[in-house]
């Protein structure tokens, strides 16, 4: 897994995030990929920065980018030949995120973040209790 992108416009409310943050928290990214999340909106980040959920996303090594479609539309982010990301975002056809020739699978936001801990794409109930 080269990237995994938690966000969109229409999928990174507080909920996903907090979702991701539990499963990150006192974890890391793997080595080599990038870890993407991209609030839903300004009161979602509002809401991740007042209850420390931000904290958690950028201790792991998350990149956190303006709220908004970021990624999922090829704004930021942008894949590569040959790269694959797993994303939480509603679309994956080619060229969606950058070049035709790189691949994006859709997941929930606890497969997004079991994934960038272990670099592969990954179940995440053995992250949770």
């Amino acid at each position: 897994m080269d990237q995994v992108f938690i966000g969109s416009c229409a999928n990174a409310k507080y909920e996903d995030l907090a979702e991701a943050a539990r499963i990150l928290k006192g974890r890391k990214v793997a080595p080599g990929v990038r870890l993407l999340v991209s609030p839903a909106s300004k009161h979602v980040v509002e809401r991740i920065v007042k209850d420390g959920t931000y904290s958690i996303l950028l201790e792991a090594g998350a990149l956190l980018t303006n709220p908004g479609c970021s990624a999922c539309a090829g704004d930021g982010g942008v894949m590569g030949d040959g790269e694959v990301t797993l994303s939480t975002a509603n679309r994956n056809f080619q060229g969606r995120m950058g070049s035709y020739n790189a691949e994006i699978y859709l997941g929930s936001p606890a497969v997004a973040a079991a994934t960038a801990v272990r670099g592969v794409t990954t179940d995440p109930r053995e992250f949770l209790p």
